[in-house]
């Protein structure tokens, strides 16, 4: 019989190299024959032996192949076609031909962008494979089992425990890795259950309920518990969607263990519920705490304002009526008597202001301070009709705040300024709003030429009682500025001083801006 293969005239370019990369030594190829039919053909024909070894090749293989005989013989199928397809297919086909006459699959030759389909046939001298370019039907074809192989992978390496089963037989027929660690059951034993075996009695029937209930593509996701190999009942949470399966109207079931989860909820729940009556106790304690800190700091004041009235009434008394009979002395005493008197009574008039601004803290309007300012100015000025103070303002300084509290911090700030001032014989006062650093916040500015303070102890300043000047130099008992502090601090807002080479003092208080009730 004549031989059906050639190689005299097939020498392309090929795209493996004509050494063994395994550095085996080829087998050489036949000597030359006379063409014979099947060399006619338009398939291309590659003669394996019984290890997958390339033993001959018609012309129109080599052109598939884009190589040359020369440099594919010796060498397994597998090692001459792209990587890729002897990946996917090297180990399917002689499994398939182990069992059966042929294997056939279509692969995409992507230098080419071609689709070839090999049909692999057993025979007596080993194997024979037929080459032939792949038409529409294949390719789509191939797409498709592509398609479905690439999904059996990712469900059966997904994390998630998944099954599949009828919707008519309620049989499971797909069970995924995850699933079979999950449940302790093997795969086998598995695909012999019903679904309603793996619910404890009376649960799966309601998946099914809403199966019947529902429409065609439908998905739910619900709480349920699922039944173990060892009969251990664990809380899933379970998602269901109708699908169509290998031909089959089936059911996707995916769950994931929350009873780790669930322990923590109702653990984190019971904290909380722990932590609620904790808080509200806390909150009880408080409000009984700040009650009675305002009832004793109303009584104190209250008891200490009287008593301070009356020993200011006998010492001004005693300096009127007596002091044609005291020496300079005893009038020195009288006057320090007054001095401490009033100090006392300016101290427990701040303190009680301190302590009751929580109460006045209510309606945000929108304010001017231009009005405020000058009226709290004309005040000090009565004070000290003797000093000269240029005071500079804008004619309308709005914003919105609680009255009251505003009117409060501005007394201390201009209080302030007006004091720090006193030594300086050209004083100025500044009084302004800018805007701050975020949308909606507007910064009250009180500046003034007045004594400085070192930044180091900037952080004092705010602290109640905290002075960094002495009180012989400028009076004061230290609350003004915690004052300041706790109304910006009511309003949302914050505060802060700055001296700039300890000559003057500015300060800012900010306030965030809201929309003012609307009554």
């Amino acid at each position: 019989m004549t031989r059906f293969l050639d190689k005299s005239g097939a020498n392309p370019p090929g795209n493996l190299p004509v050494t063994n990369p395994h550095d085996v030594n080829p087998i050489v190829p036949p000597a030359r024959h006379a063409w014979g039919i099947g060399d006619l053909t338009l398939d291309g024909i590659l003669l394996l032996d019984p290890k997958f070894v390339v033993v001959d090749a018609n012309p129109r293989a080599i052109g598939f192949l884009h190589t040359s005989l020369s440099a594919i013989s010796g060498y397994s199928l597998w090692d001459v076609v792209a990587e890729q397809i002897a990946s996917q297919h090297e180990e399917l086909a002689e499994r398939a031909l182990a069992d059966s006459d042929q294997y056939v699959f279509v692969a995409h030759e992507s230098h080419a962008n071609s689709w070839v389909e090999y049909t692999l046939r057993r025979c007596d001298a080993g194997y024979i494979v037929n080459l032939r370019e792949a038409g529409p039907a294949q390719k789509y074809q191939r797409l498709l089992e592509d398609s479905k192989r690439y999904n059996q992978l990712i469900f059966e390496a997904n994390p998630n425990v998944m099954w599949v089963f009828d919707r008519t037989s309620l049989q499971i027929f797909a069970v995924n890795q995850a699933a079979i660690r999950f449940y302790g059951i093997a795969r086998k034993t598995f695909t012999t259950l019903g679904m309603d075996a793996l619910f404890p009695e009376g649960e799966g029937a309601e998946l099914l309920h809403s199966l019947h209930t529902g429409k065609e593509g439908q998905s739910e996701m619900r709480l349920c518990r699922q039944k173990k190999m060892d009969g251990k009942e664990v809380l899933v949470e379970l998602a269901w969607s109708q699908v169509k399966w290998n031909g089959h109207q089936a059911v996707l079931v995916s769950l994931a263990d929350i009873s780790d989860r669930h322990i923590a909820d109702t653990v984190l729940k019971k904290s909380n519920a722990e932590l609620q009556q904790t808080l509200l106790a806390q909150q009880v304690e408080l409000k009984n705490a700040r009650h009675d800190l305002l009832t004793f700091t109303q009584a104190v004041s209250t008891d200490l304002q009287d008593s301070l009235h009356v020993a200011q009434g006998f010492a001004a008394r005693l300096a009127e009526k007596y002091s044609p009979v005291l020496d300079d002395q005893g009038l020195h005493y009288v006057r320090r008597i007054q001095a401490s008197i009033s100090q006392l009574a300016r101290l427990v008039d701040d303190l009680r202001t301190l302590a009751q601004l929580p109460l006045r803290s209510g309606t945000l309007e929108m304010v001017d301070l231009a009005p405020v300012c000058r009226t709290l100015f004309a005040d000090l000025r009565k004070l000290d009709p003797d000093r000269d103070v240029t005071i500079e303002m804008d004619s309308s300084l709005m914003l919105v705040g609680n009255r009251g509290l505003l009117t409060t911090a501005l007394l201390c700030l201009l209080d302030n300024a007006w004091k720090f001032t006193a030594k300086k014989s050209e004083a100025w006062i500044k009084v302004g709003l800018l805007p701050g650093k975020l949308p909606g916040e507007m910064v009250v500015v009180v500046a003034d030429n007045g004594a400085g303070f070192d930044p180091v102890y900037s952080g004092n300043l705010f602290t109640a009682f905290q002075r960094l000047h002495s009180s012989a130099d400028f009076p004061g008992n230290g609350l003004g500025l915690a004052i300041i502090k706790r109304v910006s601090q009511l309003h949302g807002g914050t505060v802060w001083a700055e001296s700039p080479d300890q000559i003057g003092a500015s300060f800012f208080m900010l306030l965030p801006q809201v929309q003012p009730v609307v009554s």
